[in-house]
């Protein structure tokens, strides 16, 4: 037979992935039942109903750190989403750990994201004050759980138990997989995967963009370590490297190093603990999927440069503070005047509350239509 069913994929994966690794298979599930498909496994269905959904495409035009347009060749919170997915999968396949499920949270993981990046976050998140918060990764479960509408039967994308897992991320304990049950420790090896693959992702990228948008001088990235070996190596192998490809070739290396050290790092946690089910895994302390302490040491030095030499730069922070002005007065006009919600969101207030639907609302915009809205009611305003 020249074409594979779902069984035999799922023999595929009882036969070759690692016995800690979650099978598809052995998945628990979702809310909602439903039959399951001829030729994809549960989480190959998760991972295309992540790509088709309407919260997946608005990531083409939402921030990552520089306001999106301001640049043709910066990241968008699509492309650093695809380059996250993309580092899952090669560490997922290194630990012979389930790519389809490391692949579909990662591809999950930022689907809560508001317009402006993490400074609309905190904008958000103040003017939810009092009325229940805000935080991107539970917003992500909303969107796949309540926001995007799919199904005529029921609300969301429907998504297995280990997939909403996975997008859970910074919680001190797992949801259960059945009612009552004791919740769990660590999310899955996959999900662990997706978060650290994160990490990597925008320490590098943020990094290239800071480069490509001339915000940091060769002798401030000397300040820092990661830089300054992998620049070192870099130059041994490519001794007439000149840039702007030097760089790129430098940013190449950091990756491979944080990717190769995270994979070795990760087998040796996870033989030292002797797990042999991904229950096991979920019922540890603390995560497996880990950097080496030298590397750990070394990402908390980039994070801290990040944040005190491109994060709060005057050309990114300035930006961002006059879009989250626009955001907040765009948030505070909605709550004033409801009837300028479309009508499915409006339709949502009686169960969700004013504030909410507000939220959710506006974490749905990309940055382009915020822009736009706000201008519409500023001439709205002065009508």
């Amino acid at each position: 037979m020249s074409w594979k069913t779902r069984e035999q994929m799922e023999a595929d994966e009882q036969r070759v992935l690692a016995p800690f690794a979650q099978k598809s298979g052995d998945s628990r599930g979702r809310k909602y039942p439903q039959l399951p498909h001829a030729y994809r496994t549960e989480f190959q269905r998760d991972r295309a109903r992540l790509i088709h959904a309407r919260a997946f495409r608005r990531l083409e035009y939402k921030t990552q750190v520089f306001l999106n347009g301001t640049g043709d060749h910066l990241r968008t919170r699509l492309t650093h989403t695809i380059e996250v997915a993309s580092i899952s999968r090669t560490i997922a396949r290194a630990l012979s750990l389930n790519e389809d499920l490391a692949e579909a949270i990662a591809l999950a993981h930022d689907l809560g994201h508001p317009p402006f990046g993490h400074s609309g976050e905190e904008i958000l998140a103040e003017c939810m004050q009092g009325h229940g918060g805000f935080e991107h990764n539970q917003q992500s479960l909303r969107v796949v759980d309540l926001l995007e509408e799919v199904y005529p039967g029921f609300p969301g994308l429907n998504l297995t138990f280990e997939v909403r897992g996975g997008i859970q991320k910074h919680q001190a304990f797992y949801d259960p997989p059945e009612p009552g049950a004791a919740k769990y420790r660590c999310p899955s090896l996959e999900a662990q995967i997706a978060n650290l693959a994160d990490e990597i992702t925008y320490y590098s990228h943020d990094l290239d963009d800071a480069v490509d948008f001339e915000i940091l001088s060769s002798d401030q990235l000397e300040e820092v370590s990661v830089w300054r070996s992998n620049h070192a190596a870099v130059s041994a192998r490519y001794p007439d490297a000149r840039e702007p490809e030097l760089h790129k070739l430098i940013i190449r290396d950091i990756i491979d190093v944080q990717v190769r050290d995270v994979i070795t790092s990760s087998a040796e946690s996870i033989d030292r603990a002797g797990v042999q089910t991904a229950d096991e895994v979920r019922r540890q302390e603390r995560p497996l999927i880990c950097y080496s302490e030298h590397l750990l040491r070394a990402n908390r030095e980039l994070r801290r440069f990040l944040y005190k030499n491109v994060y709060f730069h005057p050309r990114v922070s300035e930006v961002n503070r006059r879009a989250c002005g626009m955001l907040r007065a765009v948030f505070d006009a909605y709550v004033l005047s409801p009837d300028l919600l479309g009508e499915a969101a409006a339709r949502r207030i009686e169960a969700e509350g004013l504030h909410r639907t507000v939220c959710d609302y506006i974490a749905g915009m990309t940055d382009r239509y915020l822009m736009e809205e706000y201008g519409r009611l500023v001439q709205r305003s002065a009508a």
